[in-house]
């Protein structure tokens, strides 16, 4: 009587373990993006809604929140602003709570929001973002011409830095007068 062997042999769980391999890798490297661009739409979310609480904030008072104090922020460099105190005055009544970048990092001051304003106009950025992936020319209406190295800094385009091939230091919201903060 012969007597067959069940179970795989080593060539088929050596195939099988590859496929796995390239499989999870695969989806990896597909979860790593899609949480880069999570904290990339929660960055343009917070911003845009702090902009639509300031601008209701000035529409209420005629003037912008005005620390008098420069910039401000929850990182150390910046004051070390709980962050319902950032800009004052627009939590609770504006905003139920300040938001803060997905990958803020206070020990280093790094992807910070930072706020100035002169009560007139404001500016609003995120600072200097440390976080694998994150591209400042993908959203550049959110550029910062101020900072962004290129030739003219004023310049009415917000693109200036990204047609002169430099590097931007932030994305950033502000008021007209506030383009050059």
């Amino acid at each position: 009587m012969y007597r067959q062997n069940k179970g795989f042999t080593l060539i088929e769980l050596l195939v099988v373990i590859a496929i796995i391999g390239i499989l999870s890798s695969v989806v990896l490297a597909s979860l790593n993006s899609a949480r880069q661009k999570g904290r990339d739409a929660k960055r343009l979310s917070d911003l845009t809604q702090i902009s639509t609480a300031l601008e209701m904030y000035y529409h209420d008072n005629n003037a912008y929140p005005n620390p008098v104090t420069g910039w401000r922020s929850e990182c150390p460099d910046w004051g070390s602003f709980p962050s319902n105190d950032v800009i004052p005055g627009l939590v609770p009544t504006y905003l139920p709570s300040f938001p803060s970048d997905p990958s803020m990092d206070k020990v280093n001051n790094w992807s910070c929001y930072l706020y100035y304003s002169n009560g007139a106009d404001y500016a609003l950025l995120d600072h200097n973002v440390q976080d694998p992936g994150f591209s400042y020319a993908s959203r550049p209406t959110f550029v910062d011409p101020a900072r962004d190295g290129g030739s003219d800094p004023a310049s009415a385009d917000p693109t200036v830095c990204i047609l002169n091939g430099t590097t931007p230091w932030a994305w950033k919201v502000s008021s007209q007068g506030g383009r050059c903060f």
